[in-house]
């Protein structure tokens, strides 16, 4: 007995004052590009009929796998935060987890090979394995998964009818035996814009395995939603599968014998139909403005059998997002962008008066799930200081009992890493407006003292920068670095005039509200204004490149995947008609083309410039880049051009990635005489870590010059398109 009393003292001494100790509570470090990649990523949470359980995929990132890529499996979690288990495992991806209406198995989409289990029944399980992913059932209460489609080509993704009875799938149509042979034989000339491969919808009976195509003709299917009687689908099309055609999109309704109408004929954007719990009413998201433009989405509530729709929320002057029935088919609910913060707004379907719904939580908040019985919402979460994770909130009327964390994807963050603050502030810019931006201050701040500044415009341009959480901002934050991305004229969640007013105007006045934001830092006392540098992706791109012609006060820009010829970039991007919203067709209205072209202006560059992009970018071809890179070197400026091969409009590939990030960290620490903190960097150039998993190749970034050794990036805010043809 003694002898167990002296070890437990002697094992609490060492725990407590030795080297065990340092092990147990690490000093907090910071942030590092590496970091940056090893983020746990949780959504596509689903509750359960019982409104006991939830669902939800979480993403985690192989180090041990060549190419580094992230692996997807499904967990379930109780819905107070406990029991949480994973229960999918293997080599490949699961995801898009859905309950059966018993509650008693669930369905996702994998490309896993088929497993021993449950027999299907005839036909569901005869033949080789088909391509691509297809739907695997599960029993909720153990058991290993077993295929239930073989649907040649696969599934690209799937609805459970309220019945359970019936599966409707969307499928891109298989390549025939004749595209395969000419793909192989390479005589597969293409006529442009003649030849497109359309997505249709499929019902799969679950019990039979038997599969019928719905629908049929040239167009592209999605989002088909279930009538609560499972005898209707509501879904959308658009009429090619061009990006810009997503602004053509209409709302159509069939049954399963293939009997199809059209639901509404209007000339714009229909999209995201949703059943009333009654079934007789159809919410669509809806613009009366046809084309690729700006304007606002409304919510328009039809008869389910058709006629005139009732328009709610004219006068509502923020965006229309997804709508969200409650269970009483009183309120819709929808989130949306406020400022800086993502909200949760409800309207009285009767009235069309908004509710008093507020988001539990403030933040960036998104993935919005209601229970069946309308008592509790699950809901992604984070803010500048906190991750992402997945939460529940009980309803209590119109108040909120105390919100229960689900997921608790990234402890090291919380434990032991130490984090810039980040928050909201405000200006006026030179017409005296009220312009807002989200500002991360360095680790550590210290009252008083002035920090090199980086200053980071958002893409789009009608994107919004948002106090979440940003691991690449917490990475310049522990180097120092204050953080400044503003959201100018031409950003959404500020309402349909600020939204609008860079039409014809790119470059004057959100380049006004940049620039006096950062006049309002360094008046503040904040900013040094002999220390800074500028970057940017896609229209941070363009809006960096126009910086680079239009002041000397940044010793470094970097524009990234940006636009520097608006005249070409009109006929080479995948989304013309986007660019024709703000100004037209080029040969219309040459003069403004070339009066907001950064190439128009190239001589006035003194900063030294950084130019970033995609080999294989359709949004913003690199030509872009191109045709300023070549006129710098010809005017014998301080350029450096990296080009990141297989890459579209964002980098994905996780070591160019890194890459990208941390030439950015070293380029920036050297243009304001700094030394980095998170990364090795020689001369403004990252120096290969040789204690981190190679896998296959190196970083594949391609230097098109060395006249600076360094090259870089940010985390890329796309310039895409969205379900009301916002682009971000």
């Amino acid at each position: 007995m003694r002898r167990h009393t002296l070890l437990a003292a002697l094992a609490l001494a060492v725990v407590s004052s030795g080297p065990l100790a340092a092990i147990q509570t690490p000093a907090p470090r910071l942030m590092t590009v590496r970091d940056t990649q090893n983020f746990v990523a949780v959504g596509s949470p689903a509750i359960s009929p019982d409104g006991q359980w939830v669902l939800y995929t979480r993403a985690v990132r192989d180090w041990d796998d060549a190419q580094l890529r992230t692996k997807t499996h499904i967990w379930r979690v109780k819905i107070d935060g406990t029991e949480a288990r994973q229960l999918t495992f293997g080599a490949a991806n699961a995801t898009s987890p859905a309950w059966f209406p018993d509650g008693k198995r669930v369905a996702f989409l994998s490309s896993r090979p088929p497993a021993t289990g449950p027999a299907p029944a005839a036909g569901a399980a005869a033949g080789a394995e088909a391509a691509g992913n297809q739907v695997f059932l599960m029993y909720t209460d153990g058991g290993e998964a077993w295929q239930a489609t073989k649907h040649e080509g696969g599934v690209s993704s799937f609805s459970i009818a309220p019945d359970g009875r019936t599966l409707i799938l969307t499928a891109q149509d298989p390549l025939t035996a004749d595209d395969r042979r000419r793909t192989r034989d390479r005589d597969d000339a293409e006529v442009v814009d003649e030849r497109f491969r359309w997505t249709h919808l499929w019902s799969f009976d679950v019990e039979s395995g038997k599969s019928e195509r719905v629908t049929k003709g040239d167009f592209v299917v999605s989002d088909p939603q279930w009538s609560p009687d499972s005898r209707r689908i509501a879904y959308v099309t658009r009429p090619t599968t061009k990006v810009d055609d997503s602004a053509w999109s209409d709302v159509w309704v069939t049954d399963l014998a293939g009997n199809t109408k059209k639901f509404f004929d209007n000339p714009g954007p229909d999209a995201s139909p949703r059943w009333s719990p009654d079934g007789k009413t159809l919410a669509v998201v809806s613009s009366d403005r046809p084309g690729n433009t700006q304007w606002y989405s409304k919510l328009y509530l039809f008869p389910a059998e058709g006629g005139t729709p009732k328009v709610l929320l004219k006068d509502f002057d923020l965006d229309f997002g997804t709508p969200m029935w409650a269970p009483d088919g009183r309120i819709v609910y929808w989130s949306t962008g406020q400022g800086t913060k993502v909200a949760l707004f409800g309207v009285d379907v009767t009235t069309g008066e908004l509710t008093t719904t507020r988001a539990p939580m403030a933040g960036v908040n998104g993935a919005w799930q209601l229970s069946k019985d309308g008592s509790t919402w699950v809901f992604s979460h984070n803010t500048g200081a906190l991750t992402p994770d997945l939460w529940a909130v009980r309803r209590q009327g119109d108040a909120y009992a105390a919100p229960v964390k689900l997921t608790n994807a990234n402890p090291w963050v919380r434990e032991g890493v130490k984090l810039g603050t980040v928050e909201t502030i405000r200006w006026r810019n030179s017409e005296g407006g009220t312009i807002e931006g989200v500002l991360t201050r360095p680790v550590d701040f210290k009252a008083g003292t002035r920090y090199p500044l980086i200053v980071n415009p958002h893409g789009g341009p009608s994107g919004a920068d948002l106090e979440g959480f940003s691991s690449f901002n917490q990475v310049l934050a522990a180097n120092g670095f204050l953080v400044l991305q503003v959201n100018f004229r031409g950003s959404t969640n500020y309402g349909q005039k600020h939204l609008n007013a860079n039409q014809n105007n790119w470059g004057i006045g959100d380049y006004d509200d940049i620039m006096t934001g950062v006049d309002h830092l360094v008046a503040e006392r904040l900013a040094d204004p002999d220390r800074m540098v500028a970057y940017g992706w896609s229209y941070g791109g363009y809006m960096t490149f126009w910086m680079s012609t239009q002041t000397n006060r940044f010793k470094l820009i970097s524009p990234g995947a940006g636009l520097t010829n608006l005249y070409s970039m009109y006929s080479t991007t995948d989304i013309p008609a986007y660019l024709g919203w703000f100004f037209g067709t080029p040969w219309d209205n040459q003069a403004i083309y070339d009066k907001l072209s950064p190439i128009r202006h190239v001589k006035n560059v003194t900063a030294k410039i950084l130019i970033m992009h995609g080999a294989n970018d359709a949004r913003v071809p690199p030509t872009q880049a191109d045709e300023f890179y070549r006129a710098l070197k010809d005017l014998k400026k301080d350029v450096t051009y990296v080009r990141y091969p297989r890459q579209g409009h964002g980098i994905a590939e996780t070591r160019l990635a890194m890459d990208r990030l941390r030439r950015y960290v070293c380029a920036f620490t050297d243009a304001v005489g700094m030394t980095s903190t998170t990364e090795k960097c020689e001369k403004g150039v990252p120096v290969p870590d040789a204690g981190e998993p190679a896998g296959r190749g190196g970083s594949g970034a391609g230097l098109i010059d060395v006249t600076l050794p360094w090259s870089g990036d940010a985390t890329p805010l796309l310039f895409h398109p969205t379900a009301a043809g916002v682009f971000r």
